[in-house]
């Protein structure tokens, strides 16, 4: 692509005016180019949150969650999935530790016996909506997709919620792709938090 530029405009003058000689082609061909430059990036560049549709195992797995969440004193419960397999299964700590959440207990769980690359590409289920600090943990694992039940608005009517949904933790990953399912069983999921 190539832009005109004999016509562009000139820097504003020290009073913050455009100076004389500024055009309107010259104005419109700088915003064109702005705004053209993102869909010139590499793909790769770009971040990706990919909404995903129910699979037929996705409710068993989902199930298995929630059975983990109704162990906890906080009902968070995750389980890891790869190629139909269950890897890992576990549950929120409680207050003892803030960063024990399920997700992070079932990735630290799965690293310490195997170590990261068997998670790249695996699916997570979990009773709740990941916080940004374990959808970044998900993320810098290479886990591929998320299913969680309730969403981070459902859970801040029943607990304190950082309102920042996973889905927008994805976009703004430049180097990952993640596909995200949310709601399955939310109401069962909700259930374990009202108790």
């Amino acid at each position: 692509m190539r832009i005109d530029t004999t016509d562009t405009p000139s820097p504003p003058t020290s009073s913050g005016e455009p100076s004389p000689g500024t055009s309107r082609r010259g104005a419109l061909a700088a915003l064109f180019a702005a705004a053209a430059l993102p869909a010139l990036a590499p793909s790769s560049a770009r971040a990706a949150a990919i909404e995903g549709t129910v699979r037929p195992e996705d409710e068993a797995f989902m199930r298995i969650a929630l059975e983990q969440a109704a162990l906890a004193e906080f009902p968070f419960g995750t389980v890891i999935v790869r190629d139909g397999e269950m890897l890992v299964k576990a549950h929120n700590l409680g207050s003892g530790d803030p960063t024990a959440h399920g997700e992070m207990t079932a990735i630290r769980n799965y690293i310490a016996d195997e170590g990261p690359a068997g998670l790249k590409g695996a699916t997570l289920y979990t009773s709740g909506e990941p916080c940004p600090m374990c959808m970044g943990a998900i993320i810098w694992c290479g886990i591929g997709r998320v299913v969680y039940a309730a969403s981070i608005p459902q859970l801040s009517k029943v607990i304190g919620q950082i309102m920042v949904s996973c889905t927008e933790v994805a976009e703004r990953t430049p180097f990952a792709t993640v596909e995200i399912t949310g709601g399955l069983l939310a109401d069962e999921a909700i259930a374990l938090f009202r108790k």
